[in-house]
């Protein structure tokens, strides 16, 4: 493992073979979520089952205890205009709600990070197009990045995805990140932008991206809780993630249960995994 480019950790291909054991782990408890997420279920019930999850396959939950103050929680559980970093607990999900549900699992010093955001039951068509737009401009984003390219070039995919697809609002305050040995780390990966600009895109760089789309505007406020992120103006949200790099295969997305081999081969993109 090195540093380069303004103190980016660049990992050798055997800690990036790591972090997609932590990357499968964060894949696998997702589902499992996804599947349990369904009206009458409470955002406790689903953090519950995440953390039994991950420890029972020898991980750790990245965010509980993270920050200041801790995070409480093993998974962030936002629910329709939350965004992100909503805190689980009794709410109940009732039909035609949305809950964005963000993972984190650390193995062997190494961290994966994704996100979801699940329909429970009927929702309105405006937003499940929403969560499509918001997910497809997600994997818009990391095919955007190749070798010898820069990291506003998956800014910049995701953003003229979503502004193709209608008047939505994209988050600026909130970014993707670099990821590894510690969960945050350099460099900031927007969400919009011009591309060409930010740090070369390395074999070893591995980065966790994720927009987060609302069916309004962009501005949020800060909730009590000193965590939760919520729309000013009580507009649906959506947020997905994954954390991925590139090899000079292609890319791979190592929090994706196959990699993202079957839908970067949908997209016309070469698979870069192992």
């Amino acid at each position: 493992m090195g540093f380069r480019d303004r103190g980016l950790e660049i990992k050798t291909a055997e800690q990036i073979d790591k972090m997609r054991v932590a990357g499968r782990l964060v894949g696998e408890t997702l589902e499992l979520l996804r599947a349990a997420a369904a009206p009458g279920v409470t955002t406790q019930d689903l953090d519950t089952l995440a953390e039994a999850n991950i420890r029972d396959h020898g991980g750790i939950p990245s965010f509980k205890g993270y920050s200041q103050p801790p995070f409480p929680a093993t998974i962030c559980a936002s629910v329709n205009h939350e965004v992100v970093h909503g805190i689980p607990g009794p709410r109940v999900l009732a039909e035609g709600d949305v809950v964005s549900i963000d993972c984190g699992a650390i193995v062997d010093g190494w961290h994966g990070d994704a996100a979801i955001t699940v329909p429970i039951g009927e929702v309105p068509d405006e937003v499940t197009e929403l969560l499509r737009v918001t997910e497809e401009s997600l994997w818009r984003g990391m095919v955007a990045a190749r070798l010898g390219g820069r990291v506003t070039d998956i800014s910049h995919a995701i953003e003229t995805y979503v502004r193709a697809q209608g008047r939505y609002g994209i988050l600026e305050d909130y970014t993707g990140h670099g990821i590894g040995t510690e969960m945050h780390m350099a460099p900031n990966v927007p969400n919009y932008g011009r591309r060409g600009r930010g740090p070369a895109i390395v074999e070893g760089l591995a980065l966790a991206v994720e927009p987060m789309v609302t069916l309004g505007s962009k501005h949020t406020d800060l909730l009590e809780d000193e965590w939760t992120v919520a729309t000013v103006d009580g507009s649906m949200a959506a947020h997905f993630e994954h954390t991925f790099t590139v090899t000079p295969q292609g890319a791979w997305v190592l929090t994706a249960v196959d990699g993202g081999a079957s839908r970067l081969a949908e997209l016309g993109v070469p698979f870069g995994g192992r």
